[in-house]
């Protein structure tokens, strides 16, 4: 099976895939990381392998078909069958929600498998 990571270099970001490692670390599952920043180019294989040395050789990355990074997610994840989807939060104002939207929120409402939302830790 697959675990599938909402992808971004920041904080919240690091925390899914920390996440999504230790999830997927007991039956070795592929964790495939889908960019969640449009625009964003897409992390290097090596670069997250040093940083999670742990997943070495079960990390990749995957592209949607999609320009949202939300829908591209999902889309990921279900041509994948993917078991679970993890993302990072991290905390906005109420107006940035209203005028922005929320990535996480597309994600949570749309993936057609569990996600586990996580936070990074405090600091």
């Amino acid at each position: 099976m697959t675990v599938v990571v909402a992808y971004a270099d920041t904080p919240p970001g690091h925390a899914a895939v920390a996440a999504a490692v230790a999830e997927s670390a007991r039956e070795e599952e592929v964790v495939v990381l889908v960019p969640a920043v449009r625009g964003d180019a897409p992390p290097e294989v090596a670069d997250l392998e040093r940083r999670w040395p742990e997943a070495a050789g079960r990390i990749e990355v995957a592209r949607g078909d999609l320009g949202d990074p939300s829908d591209a997610v999902v889309q990921v994840a279900q041509r994948r069958d993917a078991r679970l989807v993890v993302l990072g939060l991290r905390a906005r104002t109420p107006v940035g929600k209203l005028v922005f939207g929320s990535t996480a929120q597309r994600i949570l409402l749309d993936a057609t498998c569990p996600v586990l939302a996580v936070k990074p830790p405090p600091g």
